[in-house]
């Protein structure tokens, strides 16, 4: 077997025609026949290309609306035969089949198509069914035939003409194939993904998963683990849409850290507030809303200045200059929001390790989207948490109801909860955090951390009580025994946010009237692991 084989027939036949015309004459130059269908005909002649239509060689017109044009042996025959099998070869001279040794064929627009809304009629006309076809012909027969299904691999298919004298290596058709293979695969779960949410079917028996690389990374969670960051045509504005205008390359932990940030800050409404949240570790060390965003960096940053050292700062404002300055002061790894101005900008130059994303606006925190988490042997699916309590919601279940501004206290505390590992205990005192517990394998041990915390800031800030002095406390579940409850009241809490529903609910209720705190149900919780 020869390991190099020559192009002399390509069928091109795309839906974009980015690049369609310097690929064609490139190819025309190389001495290689054109055979192309409707509109990528069209271009390419009106581009002053000799081109064979498809119709000309199936001896069949394009019908149906275009649905049934390269469905056809004459096709399919020269995309699949075996060039160095008697057989085939045979079969090819007695029916007058053409051997094509090049497809370049994007699909219709489907997954374009879903991004703007389109209603069901719409999305079934998107649907591809020649070209993942002839793509999965030509992949499979990559032994002799090229096949192109994206724009960025004209330069590399004409790279590898010219390197080999108007041939192609096997291990160049191998890398196509695994591409295209790809591509289809993708394609169909959008399909698939797309029809399963039409009909409401939540659990499809089979569900297909797919994203497009973004960026290899040079290593993922430690430096001996290999990774890669894939986007899943979904458009959800955040890190996967973001430009970086400047920094460093972002790591695994850089891009996962900066999803949890921005997914955060976007629970708090831009025209209601400028808010700020600071992760690290993917947990919110410092949350706050403020009349500025420098303000309410300032109120995020003296939650926990020592973890915000080395954090990702995610604003829900476009970055400006006042704010750029304050960030500046420390070691950041990465910031990002929905724009900045200029004179932001060039405070920043000035760190040029400093990541500074900008993306197209803010996620939609109650958008019901898809989330996924792998497991041995499986994948768990389920619907992202986008539980929302208003508050309408909250039932006061003691004896001391909240005030306005508690109630104002306790619902940002349940918001940032929402985005905190569990067990979870959040204290807030007007519109920031001053202590979060996170992750603990108990209640009563976040209530400590959180507390030990804000006890640690007030020192640091010269204060003589803690920040938690007369704080809203959160909890993302109920508190399944009173003492976690009692921990909170100890630090200094004077309201409480739960979601009520523990076996115990009424001790804890007593306890908390015992201690004088109001205390509201929401009837949700927000557990996240």
């Amino acid at each position: 077997m020869t390991d190099l084989h020559p192009v002399r027939r390509a069928l091109l036949s795309v839906s974009d025609k980015t690049g369609l015309i310097e690929l064609g004459k490139a190819l025309d130059a190389r001495g290689v026949e054109l055979l192309s269908t409707g509109g990528s005909a069209k271009a390419l002649r009106d581009a002053g290309l000799t081109v064979k239509d498809v119709s000309e060689v199936t001896g069949f017109p394009e019908m149906m609306d275009g649905r049934v044009k390269t469905l056809h042996p004459m096709v399919h025959g020269g995309l699949l035969a075996l060039r160095d099998n008697d057989t085939h070869v045979a079969a090819m001279d007695e029916h007058g089949i053409g051997a094509i040794d090049l497809l370049v064929v994007n699909l219709y627009p489907f997954e374009a198509a879903l991004a703007r809304g389109a209603d069901y009629d719409e999305m079934i006309e998107n649907i591809d069914i020649g070209g993942p076809a002839m793509i999965r012909a030509a992949s499979k027969n990559h032994l002799f035939v090229n096949v192109v299904t994206d724009v960025q691999d004209y330069d590399a298919l004409l790279a590898e003409l010219d390197a080999n004298d108007g041939q192609t290596s096997y291990a160049f058709r191998q890398r196509l194939s695994q591409t295209a293979y790809a591509r289809t695969a993708a394609y169909d779960a959008a399909v698939s993904n797309w029809m399963a949410t039409a009909i409401e079917e939540k659990t499809p028996r089979r569900r297909a998963f797919a994203g497009e690389l973004k960026q290899t990374l040079r290593y993922g969670e430690n430096s001996h683990q290999e990774a890669a960051f894939y986007t899943d045509g979904s458009n959800r504005p955040g890190v996967a849409t973001a430009v970086q205008l400047q920094g460093k390359e972002l790591s695994y932990n850089n891009i996962n850290d900066t999803d949890a940030a921005y997914e955060l800050v976007a629970e708090f409404d831009p025209a209601d507030s400028a808010a700020v949240a600071i992760i690290k570790h993917a947990n919110p060390c410092g949350v706050a809303k403020g009349a500025t965003l420098a303000e309410a960096y300032q109120k995020a940053f003296d939650c926990d200045r020592t973890s915000a050292f080395g954090g990702i700062v995610a604003l829900n404002q476009p970055l400006d200059a006042e704010t750029a300055k304050k960030i500046t002061e420390i070691f950041t790894e990465v910031v990002i929001a929905p724009g900045a101005s200029d004179e932001a900008k060039e405070i920043f130059a000035a760190k040029k390790n400093l990541r500074l994303l900008l993306t197209d606006g803010l996620p939609d925190p109650r958008k019901p989207i898809t989330a996924y988490k792998q497991v041995a042997g499986g994948v768990l699916v389920q619907d992202k948490d986008v539980g929302y309590v208003g508050m309408e919601d909250l039932k006061v279940v003691t004896e001391k109801a909240p005030t306005e501004a508690q109630m104002q206290d306790l619902l940002f505390a349940w918001k940032v909860a929402k985005h905190v590992k569990s067990n979870a205990i959040v204290y807030v005192k007007d519109n920031a955090t001053v202590g979060v517990g996170a992750g603990q394998m108990s209640r009563l041990d976040s209530a400590n951390v959180a507390a030990a915390k804000a006890g640690r800031m007030a020192a640091e800030l010269g204060l003589e009580e803690s920040l938690a002095k007369g704080c809203a406390v959160a909890s993302d579940a109920f508190f399944p025994f009173a003492d976690g409850l009692l921990e909170a009241a100890a630090a200094g809490g004077a309201c409480v946010i739960q979601p009520g529903g523990s076996m115990r609910d009424d001790e804890v209720i007593k306890a908390a009237n015992e201690k004088g705190l109001a205390m509201v149900f929401t009837g949700m919780r927000h557990f996240r692991h």
